[in-house]
């Protein structure tokens, strides 16, 4: 009895090392996640971000069909990345509008011009306002919008290329529900 409470000491500095090891080895996920999912989306009317392009108004989402709402901005790498996709959405009839942050119109036209510009309005969120709003961490970020202004989903980072029928399948689908 005296020697197993000796290695118990040891034992017990076993376990704790096991715990913290394995805490390690499996992080938590860090994703933030909007709390706007299927709530209305907030009130917002933003100014256009480029020239002949209009702004952006939470009351253009309640037109009866779905939306997608990409938050990006020129200087942001995977918005970059994520524009061929965004531009196969377009070809395939689903409507995107944007949220533009941080940025300059010129910067803005610039990003358009060299990386397709797949978007049907574009508002200015020059102090990130709406993207806090909306619960969005950062840029790439994109939601899908019901025909009636409700968040039904959000793609946190850049859309990729394996994402595209599944997003067009979405946007169908909420198409539907709204009816």
């Amino acid at each position: 009895m005296k020697r197993a409470l000796i290695w118990l000491p040891l034992g017990l500095f076993g376990v704790f090392f096991a715990v913290v090891a394995a805490g390690l080895m499996r992080p938590a996920d860090t994703t933030v996640r909007s709390t706007l999912v299927d709530k209305p989306l907030p009130v917002f009317k933003l100014e256009p971000m480029v020239p002949g392009k209009p702004g952006l108004a939470s009351g253009d989402f309640k037109g009866g069909k779905p939306r997608l709402l990409n938050v990006f901005a020129s200087w942001c790498i995977p918005c970059i990345a994520e524009a061929p996709q965004l531009m196969a959405l377009k070809a395939r009839g689903v409507p995107i509008d944007a949220i533009a942050i941080h940025d300059k119109g010129p910067a803005i036209a610039a990003f358009l011009r060299r990386n397709g510009d797949p978007y049907a309005a574009i508002g200015d969120d020059s102090r990130s306002r709406v993207q806090m709003a909306l619960g969005s961490s950062g840029v790439p970020e994109t939601f899908l919008i019901d025909g009636r202004g409700r968040i039904v989903r959000q793609y946190i980072g850049d859309i990729r290329a394996d994402q595209v029928d599944q997003i067009v399948r979405d946007v169908a689908a909420a198409g539907a529900a709204a009816r």
